[in-house]
């Protein structure tokens, strides 16, 4: 069965609708007088509603909300306005990017800043082949390939001619991905003190795995678009057609950088398998029908290629030696992700239930970042 787009919006999340309406009212189209909303549920970070105005049998207009979560969040994390303000750049350059249609920066208004965009319409495939899918005997196959198309695609933007070049600092972005995500790890981690949730360093190495990125740091490979959370559950694909994307969601830390600190961190997500405490993955590289790593990478390899040589085979050699480092990256990266998240539920600022596996998760991620480490360090 077919799990529903949306749902009820979970207790204590619940919008200040009349606020809402007033700030709506003659800035967007539809009946705000007519206004209804409900939740999207799968994410694990920002608050994301489904907010109807008027009946759309009737010609009222959906569109999709996004705010931070509630309770104190990292300074610069989770900004909905920055994320509204880049995709007003990026969607005319790259039109799987939802176009924005209200940006409210006033907090006061549903108790942060918030904006609306245009709703995209598709099926979000997350840890199961869905029931639309499972009668097309390449679905697997045409999404993988859609996966990397698209990443290759964003990676294809002209950032200077869509104006988007200053929204990072692509120079040394490798040094100050180690450096960011590690000061995030251990402000997590030592808010997780006393609490037990986590091993102790020398168990869990993940020092360690901080000193070996910092030493094999590489330069920049090039200067491009980084959306910095791709995965194929950001992607919107077309019910009908598993190789069409018709979104590309979750643009929050999208910067300028290297591009292949996406591709890493794609691949991370790629070839995880059951998580503890998750629910079996049945979507990626070790899944029938889908393609492997090696497969995913050469055909990412053989799209970007048009950009940046004629000679595909060379690029993909070069991306196969570079890219141990950017795996590492990832797994490191999702970590932090995932336990700032922990952090957060243990803290008592939110109570959704699905949170309280992820330390687990996190401790996962660490020991795979180390292992692949070893079997690097083995091989150099």
């Amino acid at each position: 069965m077919t799990r529903p787009e949306t749902a009820p919006v979970r207790p204590g999340e619940e919008l200040p609708l009349d606020a809402l309406r007033e700030a709506m009212r003659g800035r967007v189209a539809g009946d705000v007088d007519d206004l209804s909303a409900l939740q999207f549920p799968g994410g694990f970070s920002n608050l994301t509603y489904l907010v109807r105005a008027g009946d759309p049998a009737r010609g009222g207009q959906e569109y999709v909300l996004r705010r931070a979560p509630l309770g104190p969040v990292p300074k610069g994390a989770h900004d909905m306005v920055r994320e509204a303000h880049l995709l007003e750049k990026i969607h005319p350059v790259l039109p799987v990017a939802p176009r924005p249609a209200l940006i409210v920066e006033d907090p006061a208004v549903i108790g942060s800043p918030f904006y609306l965009m245009e709703r995209r319409h598709g099926t979000v495939v997350r840890t199961r082949l869905p029931a639309e899918y499972r009668d097309l005997p390449d679905a697997a196959r045409r999404m993988s390939g859609a996966l990397a198309d698209t990443l290759a695609d964003l990676h294809a933007v002209d950032i200077d001619a869509a104006g988007l070049r200053d929204i990072g600092k692509p120079e040394g972005f490798n040094a100050r991905q180690v450096s960011g995500w590690a000061g995030r790890w251990r402000r997590a981690r030592e808010a997780l003190r006393d609490t037990g949730d986590l091993p102790a360093p020398d168990d869990l190495n993940d020092e360690r795995v901080i000193a070996w990125l910092e030493a094999h740091t590489p330069p920049e490979s090039a200067h491009t678009l980084v959306h910095n959370d791709f995965k194929l559950d950001n992607l919107m694909l077309d019910p009908a057609d598993p190789g069409r994307v018709t979104a590309l969601l979750d643009w929050e830390m999208t910067t300028v950088g290297d591009p292949l600190v996406d591709l890493g961190l794609t691949l991370t997500y790629w070839t995880m398998p059951e998580l503890p405490g998750g629910a079996p993955n049945e979507v990626g590289a070790a899944s029938p029908g889908f393609l492997g790593r090696d497969e995913l990478v050469a055909r990412y390899a053989a799209r970007a290629a048009r950009h940046v040589t004629s000679d595909p085979q060379s690029h993909l050699a070069a991306l196969e030696r570079a890219l141990p480092w950017y795996e590492v990256l990832g797994h490191f990266k999702l970590a932090v992700i995932v336990i700032q998240i922990f952090a957060r539920y243990r803290a008592g600022q939110t109570s959704d239930p699905r949170f309280a596996p992820l330390a687990g998760q996190a401790g996962w991620l660490i020991r795979e970042a180390w292992r692949r480490i070893r079997e690097q360090d083995a091989r150099a």
